[in-house]
């Protein structure tokens, strides 16, 4: 059955209170040869026995085998089973925006909870209840340091991760700012001088991947310390968060707001997504920052609850007055990110990110008695770059054997010296020793 929620009697109104003649005079704009002018080439529908027999078979085609050597920004690593069955809670069904905070305490604790895991591991102030992913927390973080400043140019490293920057392009795309990009040195790090000559009097912002997308530690108190002289913000990116379980805080070193994704959390890889999004920053600009905030009360009878405090999206305020029109975000997967923190707690988040450190070491050790190198010296984390020869032809090779080799880093940087041989592979605590000492031999053929 077909589902029509507006009546032709409805749609006739809507046309004419917006001044259309009819529903193809309101697509116009739309060129004709864009315009599908027949019904969806779709098979019928299926019954459930057919249905899932399909499934299995498309599911039979994925290499399982092996965890994947591919990081780039979204990675491998283990969610403990609890973590699905949690998220089947009557507490949370209620997912999507909790207005009623009455019918709504699940969900508003667990987003609470995420604010406080995020302000933890960012060492920021104030955290909001999630994004949509890493690349519009980044984006929308630039948008509020033009807010804040009143200026409009973003200067960001290109060791940014290339995805994330393509975003923040068509964010600022119709706001007439400019984005300035800086490269990087030999080293993988953010070129400074390159920086410290890029940065004025009209740069509202630096982003710094933090770790960068090569894997790199980039040299976020450096370049924090260019941003400060010259009165702009300071952005640090992180996509790999189980980083921040190692590394000191980027609010520490000099950051004024924290983004990335903390996909690593409670959430598989599932094609690259989805995967929440976190976005943190120090107290004096969280009338700028976008989403919401979820904060800690008590009701007339003394008991704790928690509400929605702060709104500053066009959802809730006047349009001309709204930060962003950023109207929801990815809520299971930030509850997901949530409840596998939770279980991991202090204790348990260090030892995750050091076995992390520890099988990169043990990746590194094991392509150099291969004869392999890294391409960059600064230092990284779970992530590094390798000299290989020819990338693409060690992905195609390693693939016929069930094995995700790494990312070509040449498909983002070709102008990279040495960009054909430099692959970016990631080690977790699935790659196990054994895996890793396979993976060496394969890539040395």
């Amino acid at each position: 059955m077909r589902y029509h929620p507006h009546t032709p009697e409805d749609v006739r109104a809507m046309l004419d209170a917006i001044g259309a003649e009819s529903l193809d005079a309101l697509f116009r704009s739309i060129p004709e040869r864009l315009r599908l002018s027949r019904p969806l080439d779709l098979p019928p529908a299926a019954d459930e026995v057919t249905l899932f027999s399909e499934l299995r078979a498309l599911a039979a085609r994925n290499d399982t085998a092996h965890t994947p050597f591919v990081g780039a920004g979204c990675y491998p690593h283990h969610v403990p089973p609890v973590v699905d069955q949690l998220l089947l809670r009557g507490e949370f069904f209620t997912a999507y925006t909790p207005y009623q905070p009455e019918v709504s305490q699940g969900t508003l604790q667990a987003l609470f909870e995420w604010q406080t895991f995020v302000c933890l591991l960012t060492g920021m102030d104030v955290s909001n209840a999630s994004m949509y992913d890493g690349a519009t927390a980044m984006a929308e973080a630039a948008l509020m340091a033009t807010r804040v400043t009143g200026r409009s140019k973003i200067v960001v490293s290109a060791a940014v991760h290339p995805e994330y920057r393509k975003v923040l392009a068509t964010y600022l795309r119709s706001t007439g700012d400019e984005i300035a990009t800086v490269p990087f040195g030999p080293d993988g790090r953010t070129d400074l001088a390159a920086l410290e000559k890029a940065v004025d009097g009209g740069t509202a912002a630096v982003i710094v991947g933090y770790p960068s997308f090569l894997g790199v530690v980039d040299a976020l108190p450096e370049a924090a310390a260019i941003a400060k002289r010259a009165g702009a913000l300071t952005i640090s990116v992180t996509a790999e968060a189980v980083a921040l379980g190692l590394l000191q805080a980027p609010g520490a070193l000099g950051a004024d707001v924290a983004v990335g994704t903390f996909q690593s959390f409670g959430n598989p890889l599932a094609f690259g997504g989805p995967a929440p999004g976190f976005f943190a920053l120090r107290e004096q600009f969280v009338r700028q920052m976008p989403g919401r905030v979820c904060g800690a009360t008590v009701d007339k009878h003394g008991r704790r609850g928690f509400v929605l405090t702060l709104s500053t999206r066009e959802q809730h305020i006047r349009r001309e007055k709204a930060t962003s029109n950023i109207c929801t975000n990815s809520g299971l997967s930030a509850l997901a990110a949530t409840i596998h923190l939770s279980l991991l707690g202090k204790k348990g988040l260090t030892e995750l990110a050091r076995l992390n450190f520890t099988r990169a070491r043990l990746l590194k050790d094991a392509l150099g008695r291969a004869g392999i190198s890294p391409v960059f010296s600064a230092p990284s984390f779970n992530e590094l770059a390798f000299d290989v020869g020819d990338a693409e032809a060690v992905v195609a090779r390693l693939a016929k054997r069930g094995i995700a080799a790494g990312a070509p880093l040449a498909r983002w940087y070709p102008e990279l010296r040495g960009a054909k041989g430099a692959l970016l592979c990631v080690a977790t605590e699935l790659h196990t020793p054994e895996l890793i000492e396979l993976f060496a031999q394969a890539v040395k053929g």
